[in-house]
């Protein structure tokens, strides 16, 4: 009788008498956070010092949006008395379903304090906090960006171009909010409950000097 050797899906190769370990199975490749989300249009309107005009304070070159401001500059609204700003505000409003922010920035050396993306919750109950996320950056680390100044998301942030997606599934009551930072998650929180928000994104500066911030590949996505 001739004898047979039967090998079994993954149990290896039959190599000289010898069973060879078989090939391992190759990972699958990351999801990538777009999967499943809708590119959608969006406008947006200006927020920049209120005596300037928004070249003064902007420039616009081969598809990079350019902001800067001065600790010194005036605040977006005459009388106002929040910190001075170059920033999109933008006009997609919304309370709940998916929303996503999706650009590439870039951080120049020496900006120190300032907010380059955040949410805001322009229609709120009355004493809940004015935002659900900033995105800021210190002058520490070779460019620290915080979560407001808590915490650490990247370290090595200026002068190198990298992508941020903050990606917040809103609700009627509490929602959650994704950051990816090249495509990698490194922050999963709570939204701070109901509201009307809208993302804004720019130079919104807290410190000290002058702040900057650059960003190309804009994009809303969502489902």
């Amino acid at each position: 009788m001739k004898r047979r050797t039967v090998l079994q899906a993954g149990a290896g190769l039959l190599v000289g008498g010898t069973v060879a370990a078989a090939p391992a199975a190759a990972a699958a490749p990351a999801a990538d956070p777009t999967d499943g989300w809708t590119r959608t249009s969006f406008t947006y309107s200006w927020q920049k010092p209120w005596n300037l005009d928004l070249g003064d304070r902007h420039g616009d070159s081969g598809g990079v949006h350019r902001m800067w401001v001065y600790s010194s500059d005036e605040p977006f609204e005459e009388g106002s008395t929040t910190d001075p700003r170059t920033e999109m505000r933008w006009k997609n409003d919304y309370s709940t379903g998916g929303h996503m922010w999706d650009a590439d920035v870039y951080l120049p050396a020496g900006t120190d304090g300032a907010s380059f993306v955040q949410t805001l919750r322009t229609r709120r109950p009355s004493g809940t906090p004015a935002t659900d996320i900033m995105l800021n950056v210190y002058n520490a680390g070779g460019g620290t960006v915080r979560r407001y100044d808590g915490t650490v998301l990247k370290s090595d942030a200026y002068d190198t171009w990298f992508n941020v997606k903050i990606a917040h599934q809103a609700s009627s009551g509490t929602g959650t909010i994704k950051v990816y930072l090249d495509d990698s998650l490194v922050l999963t929180v709570a939204d701070r409950g109901p509201a009307t928000r809208y993302f804004k994104n720019g130079v919104y500066h807290h410190g000290s000097g002058r702040a900057e911030a650059r960003f190309r590949n804009i994009a809303y996505w969502t489902r």
